[in-house]
């Protein structure tokens, strides 16, 4: 049970019905190529601080009292499709998240951190209430879940490394001007554990959950059968005609 998927439940119990009971995902979304490439970017430069021991200068900035964590499951925690995992015995569920990174301070507990990029206007300096932003803060959430589970002490505050693009420049140029600003993420686990109870009585479940209350993928997939299934029909009241 990845990360994404509890954050699926919870914006829809349906469509994450449908997907881990049914088998039937939601549409793909087309890859953030532009924003990988930051991450990988991010990567490559705290892993340099990382491998010497040393702050990286928005550490400094921010007066964060850490190091980039050096551990020999550093790799495999960033893989997606591997990360930090646990298994829950109380349901069963494997519960999995792959981390950007990781600080850890004098006082030998970690930080969860996550690297974001965007394109927005204004200085990002805080977290809004959006539901992107929520997401951040489950999504960080589980990472301390996961890694408190594995044993380890975890600050409840988190980081974004945000890298926020501007639209000023007078042109283009075959370059993007970034600016990059450390954004505190407070983390909650105490809705968890209830989440993947709710989430084990819901995939043994013989009934179809209700869809959530923003969800886009329900209503379309509700019109588009109700209007096939009347073409449907009158298809076949044409042919018992002939």
């Amino acid at each position: 049970m990845s990360r994404s998927k509890i954050d699926l439940f919870i914006e829809c119990p349906r469509c994450f019905y449908l997907d881990n009971k049914l088998g039937t995902k939601r549409p793909s979304m087309p890859s953030f190529n532009l924003n990988i490439a930051v991450d990988e970017l991010f990567k490559k430069e705290f892993d340099v601080h990382r491998e010497n021991g040393t702050a990286h200068p928005i550490m400094n900035k921010y007066e964060v009292g850490a190091v980039p964590f050096k551990h020999p499951k550093m790799d495999e925690w960033r893989d997606p499709f591997v990360g930090v995992e646990h298994r829950h015995e109380p349901t069963g569920l494997v519960v999995s998240g792959g981390v950007d990174d990781l600080w850890v301070t004098k006082d030998n507990k970690l930080i969860i951190v996550d690297y974001k990029a965007t394109s927005k206007a204004g200085r990002i300096e805080k977290l809004g209430d959006s539901p992107w932003e929520k997401q951040y803060q489950r999504q960080l959430g589980v990472y301390r879940w996961l890694l408190e589970q594995n044993g380890f002490v975890v600050e409840e505050m988190g980081y974004l490394v945000y890298a926020n693009a501007s639209k000023e420049e007078d042109v283009f140029d075959d370059k993007l001007t970034f600016e990059t600003t450390l954004v505190e993420c407070p983390t909650r686990v105490d809705w968890i554990e209830e989440t993947l109870a709710q989430i084990k009585d819901t995939l043994e479940s013989s009934s179809i959950p209700s869809s959530g209350d923003s969800c886009e993928h329900c209503p379309y997939r509700e019109a588009a059968g109700k209007k096939l299934l009347t073409l449907h029909l009158e298809a076949k009241k044409a042919n018992k005609k002939t």
